[in-house]
């Protein structure tokens, strides 16, 4: 049996010695921290976590992947706050140049773990596209997705609805002054092209969401009448939706390849900036407080490394807290580091200026349009970090609403298939041992009162939707139904 690994001060001061990039020892302490006061809160720190016990992890150099958008920051932050270190874990962060090459490198072991989209580990799992069960135990934020359209076709929607001429116009922004333009130019042969980020990408889910709920129809993966497989997703479609890499989105829309996309921040950001484009809506408005990206990982690699995992897990955690975290007067008291440190080349790369606008609560929808909105990026608030089975089940049915999901499937695979996926017991288990080790709350944890409730680890059912249609997770026969424009289910599959 292996001996328990306990923290150590050698580990505090070579942490220490890395931020300073300066070799320490104790007797020359005082002449690299000039405050005694922070010296005090170092010595402070070695003391907490000296008799902390490390678990014994199954590998403790990691290569981990990512893609340049602010929503990577909970590893980010668990990285350059040295939240892995302290987990005895050494970690690489390496840039991916798009969600399938990360998705690719992760399931062939080049990379051990990545910043995923929230529908990258459910669509393998189930086998669209590339077959692998991929699990995750954590939930890297909620929201920070927008929808930004062309000057061009900004100036269209608001011929065709006044009220979006104002400097400040209300919001949420629906599509129902693109609909007109849209019956046009595909009447005329030439429908609207659009961007998103992936085929199973919260963005495309929410673009179609957004499209569908004003009668537009973003088209469907099957052909409803031979049942035909359209790996395009185009078919009988209204407006063509098509992948473009989150960092090319301003370039191909200044290209006018494009007149809109989905795509998070700070590409959304950069448009405004550059006065190539308008964001419309966030995702927040289109569905309040959704899941957007996850720490996802073969289920083969975290069962070889179970140890491992629930580390990984407590750190991101940590990440999360630290990122929320927040002032008597609610003002987040570490964004605007954070901003500082996403803007740097081997992060996201972008000016701090546009990365600080969403990160520290604000969003420019227009020049004369500066939104305050302290939950267009959540961390760890509102168990934003929890993964829930009801989050899986949602993009569950959305797959299924767009022929990703070819076949009926009766209530009971929907949430079978998201506890393959989503492992809160992972999540758990790290959040307990940061309780034991004082570095966390047990109020910071989802109400799960009752072990025997068939649904626990489902959230409440919500109408927090653009369009006001209620889901609950516990029902998604009923909910993929809800809808006008998508794929209809035998009404006795959810009856199970």
């Amino acid at each position: 049996m292996k001996s328990k690994k306990v923290r150590t001060k050698n580990q505090s001061f070579n942490a220490l010695q890395k931020l300073t990039n300066k070799p320490i020892k104790i007797t020359n302490l005082i002449n690299i921290v000039p405050s005694l006061l922070l010296i005090l809160t170092i010595f402070a720190n070695i003391r907490s976590t000296v008799t902390a016990e490390l678990l014994d992890v199954e590998k403790d150099e990691l290569i981990f992947g990512f893609i340049k958008l602010t929503d990577c920051a909970p590893l980010v932050i668990a990285k350059e706050k040295l939240f892995f270190e302290d987990e005895g874990l050494e970690v690489r962060l390496e840039a991916q140049a798009n969600w399938k090459i990360l998705l690719d490198r992760v399931i062939s072991g080049e990379l051990d773990g990545a910043h995923m989209l929230a529908g990258q580990p459910i669509g393998a799992t189930i086998g669209f596209g590339t077959q692998a069960h991929i699990i995750t135990p954590y939930s890297l934020d909620y929201n920070g997705n927008g929808i930004t359209v062309s000057n061009d076709l900004w100036e269209q929607m608001q011929a065709n609805d006044p009220a979006l001429q104002s400097p400040r116009p209300k919001h949420p922004i629906t599509a129902d002054s693109l609909k007109p333009i849209v019956d046009e130019e595909k009447a005329a042969g030439k429908p609207i092209r659009m961007g998103m980020v992936f085929p199973v990408s919260t963005h495309n889910y929410e673009i179609r969401y957004w499209l569908a709920a004003a009668g537009i129809r973003p088209g469907y993966y099957i052909d409803l009448a031979s049942g035909a497989v359209d790996a395009t997703g185009t078919t009988d479609a209204d407006v063509l939706l098509s992948v473009t890499p989150p960092p090319q989105m301003p370039a191909t829309l200044e290209a006018k390849t494009i007149a809109g996309y989905c795509v998070g921040e700070p590409w959304n950001q950069q448009a405004v900036v550059r006065g190539i484009g308008v964001p419309v809506t966030t995702n927040y408005d289109i569905w309040k407080n959704n899941p957007e990206k996850v720490f996802g990982a073969t289920k083969e690699w975290a069962d070889e490394n179970p140890q491992t995992l629930i580390a990984i897990t407590k750190a991101l955690i940590r990440a999360g807290m630290w990122l929320d975290k927040k002032d008597d007067s609610g003002n987040y008291l570490n964004r605007h580091e954070a901003a500082r440190i996403l803007s740097q080349s081997e992060y996201v790369g972008a000016d701090y200026e546009v990365i600080k606008n969403s990160m520290t609560g604000y969003f420019y929808f227009q020049q004369t349009d500066k939104r305050p909105m302290p939950d267009f990026n959540v961390f760890f608030n509102h168990y934003a970090s929890f993964p829930w089975f009801s989050d899986c089940v949602w993009f569950l049915t959305q797959m299924r609403r767009w022929g990703q999901i070819s076949e009926s499937k009766p209530a009971e695979w929907y949430h079978e298939t998201a506890k393959r996926i989503y492992r809160p017991d992972i999540y758990l288990d790290a959040a307990n041992h940061l309780v034991e080790e004082g570095l966390m709350t047990k109020d910071l944890l989802p109400p799960l009162e009752d072990p025997n409730d068939k649904w626990l680890g489902y959230r409440e059912a919500s109408n927090d939707f653009i369009d006001g249609n209620p889901y609950d997770g516990r029902k998604p026969i009923k909910y993929i139904n809800s809808f006008e424009i998508g794929i209809k289910e035998e009404l006795e599959l959810g009856a199970q």
